[in-house]
């Protein structure tokens, strides 16, 4: 069964109580007088605080006319400089900036559109004679060889110095058989300068860093070309030039396309190789401004995404380093850690700090000669000194308490849709089975609670040969009876934990309670915890209908929708919810929450839990086992088996000048910046923006290092340490050159979704729109030649996917449609999880992979094939209803679900082999079952497929062409650059994107 609801057109991933009395562990004592100010308690939390939301200034400069431009080379086109006439004025609609909703069938391929229809819901009105877009040429990165020196025209046999490589998609060219030369060729041909050109600033160049005594070399900036060198320095996308006409010129298979997925920034790491991995951290853009002025025209955020403890494997792996006695090396100042990018001096006896720039002293223990580069003969012996992450094993003085055991709490619904629907049989069998996989050994601790109209308590001490069961009725007052005995040691009370896992569905078959008693549970849950902390893992399968914290049916009233109260839908009704989570982060508790049901359970309300404490919600609409237990096996699994960071806080330090103003994630922020994390994983990534707070005239690189103070499951306490040098620029093009798209949508779709908690959803959509349009706007500015480049989109090389991803935003699940369109749950629980998600899951979910496998399969001639490298034998194809071949068999992949797509006219032989025929209802068939060879091999590629994103489960949906409404549904909705469901295409959104640059620009 699927997990989103009928009728939905855009892709789904998924399917004030008292404050308790202090514990006795707390400190009493302020966080800033920790020694690394990254204590495990603070003071008292005050409640989650909300980031300000703030928009780019205007943009800066003033036309210039541009130099004497020379003659073009052999082949290449020059488009004529005499315009058509322009069509009355009365023929030109109006523009509006308004968001409109349309859907008209006949307008159901990009391709089939006039250009001059009305716009689809959600997009802005473009309804405008077609003028011809622009994007800009491959970026010259920092650290290539040597600066580019000025272009001079004589003699005419000059060698040229420097030659673009192509970019890796194919866009539009000129019309000629040979691509364009970028050779300087004789002044031949001059044109006047043009009204309205922009003379760009001058490039700002790198000189690469090979070593850690080049570390802080200034940049060289390469003297300005001639206007042909200007041409070199952006891609661009050619149009129509005809005002009126219905072809837009565009060519769509030129259109730049992400088909193999993330690439993380490859200059990050070579131009400063002792950077942390892109993994750990990565910037919208490496090339941090020097002036506010130039900050105020980068209208994308400026900031960073940070995935703390993403996992890494062979040579990246974090070393771990203990400095026993001695203690953790840091600057007396800013509490810097030491990294590679400090400096040593005075004979080794002091360092520098990179950071704030003070000489600390070397103790004796640590002490190391110099060599002739002033490096330290040990450097290559010693992590710190040579990698940017770096794990430190933290001495006593980093606790307040001894290290807490990892302890594992479930909270489980017993209502009668809960057992109904097959969730609690899957639950406890999933639980048993993890038993031995718990981290932590032999510390770990565990606890149960089950509720419906009452609470359940369990009793599973060691000495008992059963479990022993405790009901308390009376909601309204909750109390805990036993206190000592409802947490346990796991491998003292293996045997009576094991005995009540498989006793525990068997003891409600029979209920016909229908209430849910979640908030008194909720209350009575921490009271038990609150001595140590942990991870409480909430089951919920129903409205909470009993005792503080009961919700009511508030998404089923249209009326909402539209208005200025829209957004209260999406946020907590009942205050009780964010008091507990500040309660539950202030005692080390963090909160996964597992709603199932298809009716409304508000997970508004219930995700504010794991909004606050760092935890996350997975959602399954209308849950039955018989075709979701599987996604649910393997994603409670893989939750209480991947490694847990306890008790965890986490800091970003930045160079002199800057600072991280806002953060964007699930956390408690305990301070001005720091993030209090009860317990993280390696699947949650933060998100947070960056402000310049003094101009940086004479800074060339700016250092930042992220802090992880937690405690690991074995029971040492730890820091991670992850450190990264960016470039000064005074240059904004060399902000685009170095910017990096996959961070960029990443804190614009996190801004994206905090919008619709105060806003309606078309001002969500219309807020990325706008960004977008003023981001190529700006750089339109730097480099179009208005007489050769009118009707082409300029964009830089660098953000080339970033109007395709934009796009997807606004047709995603937490983002697109109205009322009608997704359920209310399902939209919070999606909204929720781009929150958390990591920069390459994300990319994944908003442009997913389709690859046609019938070929590899009738190719693979034996059953034991080896997929390790299948998906890169299979080419990914655009998300397009044109790429599906009626003769073919695709996978469909998001990272949250697969979908087989069956052409009608599929080789019989693979159908037989796969035991599907048309006369089967396709929901019900499970690949698992067939003995088939070919079906084991499709089955072989889509678990290496799931190896790549192994934080969610991809269930599989069959679907044959022209079967509805499971086609449209599963997969014709989701191509996201066709026009469905009354959203614009790529193709037409690349049309608007283009009018809104060309106005005013």
């Amino acid at each position: 069964m699927a997990t989103g609801s009928p009728g939905r057109p855009a892709a789904s991933p998924f399917a004030a109580a008292a404050p308790p009395a202090a514990s006795p562990f707390v400190a009493s004592s302020p966080v800033a007088n920790r020694p690394d100010g990254l204590g495990v308690r603070s003071p008292p939390i005050s409640g989650p605080t909300s980031t300000p939301f703030s928009s780019a200034g205007p943009v800066a400069g003033s036309p210039t006319p541009p130099p004497l431009r020379p003659a073009p080379p052999v082949g290449f086109v020059v488009p004529s400089t005499h315009a058509p006439p322009a069509p009355p004025q009365s023929q030109v609609p109006p523009i509006s900036n308004q968001f409109q909703r349309f859907s008209s069938p006949q307008f159901s391929m990009p391709s089939q559109a006039p250009l001059t229809r009305p716009p689809p819901a959600g997009l802005p009105n473009m309804a405008q004679p077609p003028v011809q877009p622009i994007m800009g040429p491959p970026i010259q990165r920092p650290g290539v060889p040597g600066p580019r020196p000025p272009v001079t025209f004589n003699p005419p046999t000059q060698t040229p110095p420097y030659q673009m490589a192509p970019p890796s998609q194919p866009f539009a060219q000129a019309p000629t058989a040979q691509p364009p030369s970028y050779h300087a060729g004789p002044p031949s041909y001059v044109q006047p300068p043009q009204p309205g050109y922009v003379q760009p600033p001058p490039h700002q160049g790198m000189t690469a860093m090979r070593g850690r005594e080049h570390m802080q070399q200034p940049f060289s900036g390469p003297p300005t070309g001639s206007m042909q060198d200007l041409v070199e320095d952006f891609s661009s996308l050619s149009l129509g030039t005809v005002p009126g006409s219905l072809d837009t010129g565009l060519d769509i298979k030129a259109l730049p396309r992400p088909l193999e997925g993330d690439v993380e920034p490859r200059a990050f790491t070579e131009t400063y190789p002792l950077n942390c991995s892109p993994k750990y951290l990565r910037f919208t853009t490496s090339g941090i401004p020097n002036s506010q002025s130039l900050a105020s025209r980068w209208h994308l955020p400026l900031g960073a995404v940070v995935c703390p403890l993403a996992e890494a494997s062979g040579k990246e792996e974090v070393p771990i380093v203990n400095f026993g006695s001695a203690g953790i090396i840091r600057c007396r100042r800013c509490r810097l850690y030491i990294n590679p990018y400090v400096t040593f001096t005075d004979g080794g006896r002091k360092w520098r700090c990179n950071l704030c720039a003070l000489l600390n002293d070397v103790s004796g223990e640590y002490f190391a000669h110099l060599d002739d580069t002033g490096r330290r003969v040990d450097t290559d012996q010693r992590p710190e000194l040579s990698r940017g992450s770096v794990e430190f094993v933290a001495p006593t003085e980093y606790m307040v308490r001894p290290p807490m055991p990892p302890l594992y709490f479930f909270l489980i619904d017993v209502s009668i849709s809960a057992v109904r629907s097959g969730m609690l049989e899957v639950v406890a069998q999933t639980i048993k089975s993890c038993l031995d996989e718990l981290p932590g050994f032999p510390r770990t601790q565990i606890g149960f609670i089950t509720f419906d109209s009452t609470i359940h308590f369990y009793n599973m001490k060691s000495t008992l040969t059963q479990p022993q069961m405790m009901v308390v009725s009376d909601v309204d007052d909750v109390f805990i009876p036993l206190p000592d005995d409802l947490l346990v040691n796991l491998s003292e009370s293996r045997n009576v934990v094991e005995s009540f896992l498989d006793s525990l569905p068997s003891m409600f078959q029979d209920t016909t309670n229908v209430e849910s008693a979640f908030g008194p549970a909720l209350q009575a849950t921490f009271l038990v915890m609150r001595q140590l902390g942990g991870k409480l893992l909430i089951f919920q399968n129903s409205l909470p209908s009993i005792g503080v914290g009961r919700l009511r049916l508030r998404g089923e009233d249209p009326r909402v929708y539209g208005t200025d109260k829209e957004h209260s839908l999406r946020v907590a009704e009942d205050p009780f919810y964010k008091q507990m989570a500040a309660d539950f982060t202030k005692y080390q508790i963090g909160v996964n929450v597992y709603a199932f049901s298809d009716k409304y359970t508000d997970v508004a309300s219930l995700g504010t839990l794991s909004k606050y404490t760092g935890g996350q919600v997975y959602y399954y609409s209308g849950f039955k086992s018989a075709n979701q237990k599987d996604k649910l096996w393997h994603e409670l699994a893989r939750d209480l088996t991947r490694e847990t960071a306890w008790e965890a806080v986490m800091r970003i330090r930045c160079g002199k000048g800057v600072r991280f103003s806002t953060y964007h994630g699930n956390f408690m922020l305990r301070s001005t910046d720091l993030l209090a994390l009860p317990a993280v994983d390696c699947d949650k990534a933060f998100a947070m923006q960056l402000c310049l707070e003094e101009t940086l005239l004479t800074t060339h690189t700016v250092y930042f290092q992220v802090a992880l103070l937690y405690t690991a499951s074995c029971g040492e306490r730890r820091i991670r340490v992850h450190t990264a040098a960016a470039p000064v620029v005074a240059d904004l093009g060399e902000m685009y050159r170095q910017a990096d798209t996959g961070a960029v949508v990443s804190v614009l779709g996190r801004l994206a979704i905090e919008k619709t908690l105060s806003s309606k959803l078309d001002d969500a959509r219309t807020y990325l729109l706008k960004t977008t349009v003023k981001a190529l706007k700006e750089y339109r500015n730097l480099h179009a030649v208005q007489h050769r480049l009118a009707g082409r989109m300029i964009y830089p090389e660098s953000l080339k996917y970033l109007p395709l991803y934009v796009l997807a935003l606004c047709k995603s699940t937490a983002l697109s449609g109205g009322y009608a369109d997704v359920q209310l749950d399902e939209r919070c629980a999606v909204g929720s999880i781009l929150m958390t998600l990591p920069v390459k899951s994300l990319l994944k979910l908003l442009y997913p992979s389709l690859i046609r496998v019938d070929e590899f399969l009738l190719k693979a001639s034996s059953p034991a094939v080896d997929f390790k490298n299948a998906e890169k034998n299979m080419a990914h194809l655009p998300l397009t209803a044109e790429s599906l071949d009626p003769r073919g068999l695709y996978i469909f992949d998001d990272g949250f679900r697969f979908v087989v797509w069956i052409g009608r006219m599929l080789s019989p032989e693979v159908a037989r082999s796969l035991n599907v025929d048309y006369s089967s209802d396709l929901s019900q068939v499970n690949l698992y079952e067939s003995e088939h060879g070919m079906s084991r091999k499709l089955t072989g590629i889509l678990n290496k497929l799931r190896e790549s994103n192994p934080a969610f489960f991809q269930n599989c949906h069959l679907v044959r062409q022209g079967e509805q409404p499971r086609e449209g549904l599963y997969l014709l909705a989701n191509l996201v650059e066709d026009q469905t469901g009354g959203t614009s295409g790529y193709a037409d959104w690349i049309m608007q994107i283009h009018r809104q640059v060309q106005q005013n620009a």
